[in-house]
This record gives structure tokens, sequence and C-alpha cells, in this order.
């Protein structure tokens, strides 16, 4: 006959088995997570910059995740066979923080469907494979504000890495942002065609200022521009970091560039089994980008102006291609009264009126 004290007794002795079971079971392995970067980690540029939001997200998930990275990845085969071995290592997400990393990235994430991929700066996606990036445009817009505002010679000079969409929409806004303020001034550029190099990066930089610029900013990953523009006495921009330690007297603004939110999301989403894939294109409003303090040689009001601008860009009551957006050629790119789409955005292959240079090729 079934008692009730029989009942306590074979209930009590399967909990206490289930919680003997659950005592020996192994702590569950913190999951692998790597990044691919272009250059060296360094202490500034693009790459610190994905290597600071690594160990935000490391830390912000202690215990969770282990990271590693392999720097100095060229982009193409070499790139394949780095992710290649992440992937077969049991890596559970990768990013992939360069251009060109886009195709190796989909290849690979063809071979392995149980990891989960992240593409920096593309167009291509998967079932696994996510691509991110950031509206850097807003922040070369205010850059090029106080351009317009400073500038005694009405030149700007950027060096500028690989003539793909994402550096080209940089260089316009920072004209618009620039010729919004100063109808007379213009930009020239120098193609240095890679993204770290500071020998090329300081020549082009030089050349700039030699054909009169006064302002500088650069879209490549060192701070030799900075550096030339300190040596020279000329203003500049930084861009991915705050490089203010290489150019103390000559840095007035920049655009910084910051992953570690979204690394952590991404990765947390992973781990809870509800990451899916798409494209994340995030600004300033997003937290993906951030404006450098202004130096006290930007006027006070000056600086009123711009944090307007920047507050406006945040609501969405400002985009920095809104027409008349007119290329260099007089050709109407985004009529008056219109805001330009983020698939023209993507395509962007021509300069604006404003840039003094042509682009490669045409």
């Amino acid at each position: 006959m079934i008692t009730r004290d029989l009942i306590r007794t074979t209930l009590g002795t399967a909990a206490l088995l289930a919680a003997t079971v659950l005592a020996a079971a192994p702590p569950q392995e913190p999951a692998k997570v790597g990044f691919v970067y272009v250059g060296p980690v360094g202490d500034s540029g693009w790459t610190f910059q994905h290597d600071l939001g690594r160990r935000q997200m490391e830390a912000n998930l202690q215990g969770k995740v282990t990271t590693r990275f392999v720097e100095n990845v060229p982009e193409g085969a070499d790139a394949e066979r780095v992710i290649r071995e992440m992937a077969q290592g049991g890596t559970k997400v990768i990013f992939a923080t360069s251009f060109g990393y886009m195709n190796p990235a989909l290849n690979v994430a063809r071979q392995f469907p149980n990891t989960v991929f992240m593409h920096a700066t593309g167009y291509k996606t998967a079932a696994n494979l996510g691509i991110y990036n950031g509206r850097f445009y807003e922040g070369r817009y205010l850059s090029g504000v106080i351009a317009g505002k400073l500038t005694k010679s009405n030149v700007a000079g950027i060096v500028a890495s690989y003539p793909i969409p994402e550096v080209v929409m940089g260089i316009n806004a920072f004209t618009l942002g620039m010729k919004s303020v100063n109808p007379k001034a213009e930009v020239r550029v120098v193609w240095v065609n890679t993204w770290f190099d500071p020998g090329k990066e300081r020549e082009a930089a030089l050349a700039l200022i030699s054909q009169g610029a006064d302002m500088l900013t650069h879209e490549t990953d060192s701070a030799a521009t900075n550096q030339a523009a300190e040596e020279k006495g000329v203003k500049v921009f930084c861009y991915n970091s705050d490089e203010l330690k290489y150019a103390p007297k000559a840095q007035v603004g920049g655009v910084l560039l910051t992953w570690g939110d979204y690394y952590t999301k991404v990765v947390s989403e992973v781990l809870a089994g509800t990451w899916k894939s798409g494209s994340v294109w995030g600004g300033l409003k997003d937290g993906f980008i951030k404006m450098a303090p202004m130096s006290a040689a930007v006027p006070k009001d000056v600086q009123a102006h711009v944090k307007k601008l920047e507050a406006q860009i945040v609501a969405g009551k400002l985009h920095p291609f809104t027409g008349p957006v007119v290329d260099q050629d007089g050709k109407v790119r985004v009529p008056a009264g219109q805001t330009i789409s983020d698939l023209d955005l993507e395509k962007m292959d021509y300069y604006v009126q404003g840039v003094a240079s042509r682009m490669p090729g045409k």
C-alpha cells in the first residue's frame, strides 16, 4: 500500500539524486569570440577602437566569454584563412572588422552554419552573417561646419584610404558641412590606397598643406596626419580615436567610433539564442559615434551652433545629405526638399560641389 510517507521518501530521494547530478555536471565553458583586425591594435585608430569594444564586451560578459584577436590581417586570402581557423577552433562569434573581409567572411560562413559571423561596413548578409556600420558621415558633417568657420585659407585637406562609398560619403559630408557656413570653402583629397601606412599618410598630409590646406582630417587609421598638422601649425580633426596626444595644439575636434555596447548586445543575443542576421547602421543617436571635445580654438558661438546641429541630427530633424545636393559636374543628386536614401548612400561614387579634387578613375 502506497502511503504519504513513502511518496515523500521517494520524492526526496529523486530530488537528492537530481541535486547530485547537477552538482557533478561540469560548469559550462565560456563561449569563444574572435576578432579579425586589418591593422595593429596600437594606441589609436580604427583597429584600436574595435579592440576597446572587444575589451568592454569581455568585461561586461565576464565569465561567459573568452576573446581572441588576430591583427594585421590583409584583406583577401589571408583573411579567409584566419577566419576559417577561428571557426574550426570552435569560435562561436567572429567579428570581421574591415570592408575587404566581406567575401572571405561570407565564404567561411557558408561552411560553418552554426557559427555567427559579423562583418563591419559591408553589404552582404547570410543566415549566419550579419553586417554593421556607423553613420560616420554625421560626425564628418559637424567637423566640416567647424572647419568652415575656422579656416583662413578656405581650403581643407583629407587624407583618404580607398575610394569606397563609406569613405566617399565622409568626404562629401565634411564638404557639405564646411560649405554650409562658408560658401568659399573647398576640400582637396589625396588617396593613399591603404588603411594603415603612416609614411604614406604623412606624405599626403604634407602635400595637402603645400596646396594651401589649413584644416586637415583623415579617413585612414594612423595618427600621421595629426602629427603632420601639429608639426606644421595647421588645424586637424581626429578620426576613429581621440588623437589629442598626437596634436595637442592642432586638434580642434573630430569623430570618435565606439563599438563596445554593440558588441555586448550581439554576443548576449547569440548566447541567449535570440540573435538574427540583419543590417545595423548606427549613428550619433545610437552611440556608434561620438564627437570629440572641441578645443578652446573653436569660438563659443561656433561650439553652440555645432551642438545645436548635433542635437538636430540625433532628433532626426537634420540629415547632412538633404537636397539640393549637386555633384561637382553640376548633376543634381538629391533634389531640393528631399533626403538621400540609405541605398544611394551605400553606393555613393561621386564628389559633391566643393571638392576640388577628382574621383579616381573619372
